[in-house]
């Protein structure tokens, strides 16, 4: 069985640095932390009284929300089209 090439690639989230090591691409990394890190400094000047570790969570917390209500959506979207396929 052949193993995907693993990339290294270093980020900053919210001040922090982070190594992160996968088998996406660089590009893909790097969008998924600019999100991230974009989300973590609104929620933060909404909430300035906030540490960091309740940003980070908060942040997790709004990003699951989102997945969650784009998953039921997807489903709702796919049954649509699976009544009109007839």
């Amino acid at each position: 069985m052949e193993e995907e090439q693993k990339t290294r690639i270093t980020i900053d989230i919210y001040g922090q640095t982070y190594t992160i090591i996968g088998t996406d691409s660089s590009a893909h990394v790097r969008q998924v932390a600019t999100l991230v890190d974009d989300r973590m400094r609104e929620l933060s000047a909404r909430n300035p009284y906030l540490d960091t570790t309740k940003v980070a969570v908060l942040t997790a917390v709004n990003s699951v929300h989102d997945y969650l209500k784009l998953q039921t959506e997807k489903e709702l979207l796919e049954e649509e089209l699976k009544k009109l396929k007839g």
